[in-house]
Parts: C-alpha cells; sequence; structure tokens
C-alpha cells in the first residue's frame, strides 16, 4: 500500500518505521524540511514532503499531529484526495475527533495506538513500539467497514493488540487511565513544590526515589498534551477527577478520625484491584 503520515514525532515516525520495513510505500509530511531529511535518513519514509498535495495518490493517511491540529490538517488535505482515500487518527481523545471528522469525510476512521515514550521529535522514533500495545479502533454506525477493517489488518501487522469501541467509551476509559494519572501527578508534584519550609523541600528532592519517580512521570511530560487532554475530553475527565477527589476526601476522614480498619480495607481492595489494569483481560 502507499501510506501518507502528517507529523513525523514519536508516533508517526515509528509507524513509518514499521510499515515501511513491512514492504509499505511511505509518504511523509511535516513542516520542518529538516525533519524531512532526516527522516529519509533514518528510514522512517520513502519521500517526504513539506506540502500535504504531495500525499494525492496515497490509500491511507495517518494524520500524527497534536489533537487540535487533526481536523485543521484534514480540511487542508481534501483538495488533494482520493474518494476512496482512507483517512485516521492517532489522537488519544475521540469523540470530537470523530464527529468532526467523520462529518467532513466520509472514509474516516479513528484510531489511537497506545504506546509512547518520554521523547518527542523524529530522533525518538523507534521500531516495534507498537507490538503488544493496544490500537484501539472508534467505529460509529457511519463508518466503512472497508476502511476498518484495512486499519485493522494494518494495526495487527505492526503486532498490536486491536479493540473496537464506540468513541465515547473510549474517552471515559481513556480519562481513568491515562487523562486522570497526567492530573493526580501533576497536583502530586504542584504540592510537593510548595512545601513552605525550604530545608524539608530540599531534604525531599534529594530523598526522591522510585516510589516519587513513577508517581510523577506522568505529570512532568508535555504541558501542551495535557491541557488538550482537559480540552477535549473535558466531559469524562471531570466525572473522573470528581470521583477520584471523593475517595481522598473518604481517605483523608479515615486517617483524620483514625479509622484505621476502614484505611486498611480499601488497601485492600486496591491491592486485588490493580492487577486487572496491569494484566488487562482479553480483548472485546
Amino acid at each position: 500500500m502507499k501510506i501518507g503520515i502528517i507529523g513525523l514525532g514519536l508516533i508517526g515516525g515509528s509507524l513509518g518505521l514499521d510499515l515501511r520495513h513491512l514492504g509499505h510505500e511511505i509518504l511523509g509530511v511535516s513542516r520542518q524540511k529538516s525533519t524531512c531529511q532526516r527522516a529519509i535518513e533514518k528510514g522512517v519514509v520513502d519521500q517526504a514532503d513539506t506540502q500535504i498535495s504531495s500525499l494525492t495518490s496515497t490509500d491511507i493517511i495517518f494524520i500524527c499531529t497534536p489533537i487540535g491540529l487533526i481536523f485543521p490538517t484534514l480540511k487542508q488535505l481534501k483538495p488533494y484526495l482520493k474518494k476512496e482515500t482512507i483517512i485516521t487518527d492517532v489522537g488519544s481523545v475521540k469523540t470530537p475527533i470523530v464527529l468532526e471528522c467523520s462529518a467532513f469525510w466520509e472514509n474516516f476512521v479513528g484510531g489511537h495506538p497506545m504506546a509512547g515514550t518520554a521523547e518527542q521529535g523524529i530522533e525518538a522514533a523507534q521500531s516495534n513500539l507498537f507490538k503488544n500495545a493496544p490500537y484501539v479502533i472508534t467505529p460509529t454506525e457511519n463508518t466503512p467497514k472497508d476502511g476498518v477493517k484495512i486499519l485493522e489488518k494494518l494495526a495487527q501487522s505492526l503486532g498490536s493488540i486491536v479493540y473496537h469501541c464506540s468513541p465515547e467509551n473510549h474517552d471515559q476509559a481513556v480519562a481513568w487511565i491515562s487523562h486522570l494519572p497526567v492530573m493526580v501527578s501533576a497536583s502530586l508534584i504542584a504540592s510537593c513544590v510548595r512545601e513552605s519550609d525550604p530545608i524539608v523541600l530540599k531534604l525531599a528532592q534529594q530523598l526522591a526515589s522510585s516510589g516519587f519517580k513513577d508517581t510523577s512521570r506522568v505529570g512532568g511530560g508535555n504541558p501542551e498534551l495535557g491541557v488538550m487532554m482537559a480540552q477535549y475530553n473535558q466531559r469524562a475527565l471531570l466525572r473522573s477527577l470528581i470521583t477520584y477527589r471523593q475517595q481522598l476526601d473518604q481517605v483523608i476522614e479515615q486517617i483524620n478520625t483514625e479509622d484505621w480498619d476502614s484505611l486498611e480495607k480499601l488497601l485492600n481492595e486496591t491491592q486485588q484491584g490493580r492487577s486487572p489494569f496491569i494484566t488487562p483481560p482479553p480483548q472485546f
């Protein structure tokens, strides 16, 4: 297949590496000429250009831009597309993207490969990034079945575990396991740096080890991405945050009233409850 990729960062670049290795012809687009050249040097793409018009002959195009640029990019693409060209995205929020893009382009298939690293840009691109990772496809009743099947086969060829669900269910699930942790982690960091005693603050920084590193990692990530998660998945994220706040209030009350039995019961429940998230049940 002839595959277009717009946005040659970590996700777009890694897609290019693997799909090209599988024998597909990869045409890339980036705003920076230097990124285009580096993508060719790294073997990410066969050709790269700064102009979207270079993707005229592609069979499927992956839009790997930030969430806020997905629909504007599709609008720029439309004049150059064949009617049968499949458009998909890699955004971490699906409901507003799928609604807007599907109304604009009939062959749009919402997608979300759930893999990544803390690194960004073309230099972060790596092979096998998506192997054994979830790849969520979010069709609606109007999404062409052929497009869904093609994207599914491509995702499976990457070694991904493919899931199908509605955009709405995707967004609430991701709010729990991705977007809420970012906000909780960011709040943890914000709370720590507000320690008023400079001696205690410095000591805490010196003593911070694996526990703090694990729980603070996602809160110390890309601020732009965090804002977009909140902006585009506002309703689902607020629902998760409110439930989390209620749970935190319960813990505060248990500690304040020295209700150690209830706290122990909660910690026993969370010890058992964590396992299905780390070793998830079979795909649906």
